[in-house]
């Protein structure tokens, strides 16, 4: 079998994943309180349940973008491809979605950095890997020891412009990051626009996604266990109707 390496945090309340009013709730019910509720839906009395117990359950405030998510177009931008309609979660190709893996290791640059194009040329170099269309980019950033800290979000240098329009006219459709955004940290983005007076530079990595449609992965885990290369990457979002992004169990499965 396979070495499969599990790319996903988990969907948790009560750590710093998201800045506040985006943060994830989930209320868990027991069993005793499952069996409330299957007294109601069935008129059975509790005792008549197994040990007088019903199910366990939970209900979850959240939005598509809480826990490891696959952004789709829609999300960037309403238009994608020159104009064309931008696409939701639910009509991301699936092809896209298993893929071949690279990582690209970026521990090493500062929290707020802007990766460029010959940064990540400079990088598949160094790991001896030709970009082929559809490959899944993951990169790997300091963000991704700091997944529910305090300074999560500030954590980690993010995809620019460039660098993502690097990739997707070389065929990549879909990249993933280990960061709360596939941008730089917004304190960071913040302040080179006040620097600068250029609001351009605001999610330029998201809104490369205009000009070639893409996905990208947020929130990744375990990335420094992987190798460069030689392994595929399983990421199926969750299909909510018309929506931006949707969850994703996203996984790296080692070949042989």
């Amino acid at each position: 079998m396979p070495k499969i390496i599990d790319l996903s945090v988990p969907l948790e309340t009560g750590i710093a994943s998201d800045p506040p009013g985006l943060l994830p709730e989930i209320d868990y019910h027991d069993h005793d309180t499952g069996a409330a509720e299957f007294e109601a839906m069935t008129g059975l009395d509790r005792a008549q349940f197994p040990d007088g117990k019903g199910a366990a359950s939970e209900r979850c405030r959240i939005t598509t973008h809480n826990g490891t998510h696959l952004d789709a177009p829609w999300h960037y931008h309403p238009t994608m491809d020159g104009g064309k309609r931008a696409i939701t979660i639910d009509e991301v190709p699936l092809d896209w979605c298993f893929r071949p893996g690279v990582k690209l290791d970026f521990r090493h640059l500062p929290d707020g950095h802007v990766v460029t194009a010959a940064e990540v040329e400079s990088e598949l170099d160094r790991i001896g890997h030709s970009l082929q269309p559809f490959d899944i980019v993951l990169v790997n950033t300091s963000a991704g020891a700091a997944y529910g800290q305090p300074d999560f979000l500030a954590r980690g240098c993010g995809m620019g412009r460039e660098a993502t329009l690097y990739l997707t006219r070389r065929g990549v459709r879909v990249a993933g990051i280990d960061g709360w955004s596939w941008d730089a940290p917004f304190g960071a983005t913040l302040q080179r626009i006040r620097a600068t007076g250029d609001a351009s530079l605001f999610w330029e990595g998201h809104k490369a996604g205009a000009e070639i449609g893409y996905c990208h992965i947020e929130k990744l885990t375990n990335l420094d266990q992987l190798p460069a290369h030689g392994f595929t990457v399983a990421c199926f979002p969750v299909k909510v109707a018309r929506a931006s992004a949707g969850w994703c169990r996203a996984v790296a499965i080692l070949n042989d």
